[in-house]
């Protein structure tokens, strides 16, 4: 495992699917590095440490698996935001989606997304996805250093600090 990965972000509205994914993800040796978020500001607060993520310790997560279709604020909502902030920006992030909706595929590339995976429904074939993630964005891909300086920004969502 590459051992710059502290922590991989789920955003995950569905917690069958949460579950399912960390369930896969453990197969992985990775299950004590996954932190859930079940929407989109959730995880804003969590990337920016604000609210109940105000006190977190250490860096920015090495992987963001994002669903997109979530309350309050969607994921392309999310891409958005992290894609257009320099701290965070380099943080790779990877659509884990049911939708295959060519809309969404091309709103998520054109929103900054490093990757576009539709869920398979077959357990097997879930497990065989997770395990290719895990394989190249966990172990194979060099993620950047995170930039200096908090991550504060201005935005349609209020002061994200």
């Amino acid at each position: 495992m590459n051992r710059a990965v502290e922590s991989i972000l789920l955003v995950e509205d569905n917690p069958d699917d949460a579950e399912l994914t960390r369930l896969a993800l453990s197969r992985y040796g990775l299950d004590g590095r996954v932190t859930h978020v079940s929407d989109g500001m959730q995880a804003l607060d969590y990337l920016y440490r604000r609210e109940a993520y105000a006190s977190r310790v250490g860096g920015n997560p090495s992987l963001i698996l994002l669903d997109l279709k979530m309350p309050l604020l969607d994921g392309i909502g999310v891409l958005h935001e992290v894609k257009g902030c320099d701290q965070l920006r380099n943080i790779p992030v990877v659509v884990l989606t049911s939708s295959t909706e060519p809309s969404d595929l091309l709103r998520a590339y054109e929103a900054g997304t490093n990757a576009y995976i539709a869920k398979p429904t077959e357990f097997s074939q879930f497990l065989s996805a997770m395990k290719h993630v895990c394989e190249f964005w966990v172990n194979i891909n060099q993620t950047a250093p995170e930039s200096p300086g908090a991550a504060v920004r201005v935005s349609a969502f209020g002061d994200l600090n």
